[in-house]
């Protein structure tokens, strides 16, 4: 992915912004400065910007559980945040920037203080022709050299720590705010590139780098209440028969594991119950025999039920995004076994994989 092209600047150099990336810092940090960018700000204090990338980060860490890598500091602050002030994954963003911004905690201040060491400074390291690496580990001196360089993005003002200040050249003010969707665009790019690196095994990682807009339920929700209109259906948790009220559609391994909607991870159960599991996995042995014993009850009453068929092509519309899964799983004739085992092909990597990433088993308590 390209970047705009500029004849009063090093376009060159900025598109090398991150070759050499160990770690996600960069990222997050050029993500933040982009952002107050946005607001109209040219003169910002690593503090902001730091609690700026803590937020950033916040949803696909506690919610997702990503991994930034082997020692990320600011993974590590996320989940320090998370497991000592309790905060929810989905947390408003303001409430978490008023909470960092207001925080006397020490361990979080020490935290945050790592998060400015390196990567205010080196982040320009290819906006300097000749970078002098002598310098790297001494902030004032480093500061004084970046700011007597030609062509860098933004100058420091060095105040300590997390006072400290970049205040962005009026040439890159005007790029940056002239070119801010694509510039957006390309970290998120190379944000995506560096997470599918750390975390190979995670399906999705496109839709995880921010708070999920809207899930695409609707239509399995008029198929399932169809289906439990016409026949005795039962929860897989509870063993309560299901009726249309208080009905809520539940992802069999968690949403914030698979970030997709497909319909053979889709089960109806009680709102309640739903709110209950959360984004845990449920037990495999206590409940994937109950979920396609269903799943295969809605599938029998489909060939069988002109409604139940026109109901499920709409389904699958939004829901059944491969027509490979569609014909293996959902074509006719099939015996329950056979159906068993196909979903069973299609969800048991998921399911292993959810949990290796640190997804909790779940069994449902009266």
């Amino acid at each position: 992915m390209q970047i705009p092209y500029s004849e009063k600047l090093n376009t060159a150099s900025l598109a090398r912004l991150f070759d050499n990336k160990s770690e996600s810092y960069k990222l997050f940090w050029f993500k933040a400065i982009l952002y107050e960018v946005a607001q109209g700000r040219s003169t910002i204090s690593f503090r902001e910007l730091i609690e700026r990338m803590i937020v950033d980060a916040w949803y696909m860490v506690s919610e997702y559980k990503l991994n930034l890598g082997p020692a990320d500091t600011l993974e590590k602050t996320v989940l320090y945040i998370a497991e000592k002030e309790n905060f929810l994954p989905t947390e408003k963003e303001e409430v978490l920037l008023s909470y960092l911004h207001t925080s006397d905690d020490k361990s979080l201040k020490e935290f945050m203080k790592v998060l400015s060491q390196n990567v205010p400074y080196r982040l320009q390291a290819p906006l300097i022709s000749k970078p002098d690496s002598r310098l790297w580990y001494r902030t004032r001196a480093i500061s004084d050299y970046i700011n007597s360089q030609d062509g860098v993005m933004y100058l420091i003002e060095h105040n300590g720590s997390l006072d400290s200040r970049i205040i962005i050249n009026e040439p890159w003010m005007e790029y940056l705010q002239s070119n801010l969707g694509i510039l957006i665009g390309w970290t998120d790019f190379n944000l995506i590139t560096y997470l599918q690196r750390r975390n190979p095994s995670v399906p999705g990682i496109s839709n995880k780098i921010y708070p999920p807009q809207e899930r695409k339920l609707t239509a399995a929700t008029n198929y399932w209440k169809y289906v439990i209109n016409k026949g005795h259906v039962r929860d897989i948790y509870s063993d309560v028969e299901l009726t249309t009220h208080g009905l809520s559609i539940d992802h069999f391994v968690p949403w914030s594991y698979v970030a997709s909607d497909e319909l053979w991870n889709l089960i109806p159960t009680s709102k309640s119950i739903n709110s209950s599991k959360s984004n845990n996995l449920p037990d495999w042995d206590t409940y994937f025999g109950r979920l396609a014993h269903a799943e295969y009850d809605a599938y029998l009453l489909t060939g069988r039920d002109e409604r139940a068929s026109v109901l499920f092509e709409k389904c699958a519309r939004e829901n059944l995004n491969n027509e490979e899964v569609r014909y293996r799983l959902y074509k006719h004739g099939q015996t329950e076994q056979h159906f068993t085992s196909q979903l069973e092909e299609l969800l048991l990597p998921i399911y292993e994989s959810a949990r290796n990433m640190g997804f909790k088993r779940w069994t449902y308590q009266l």
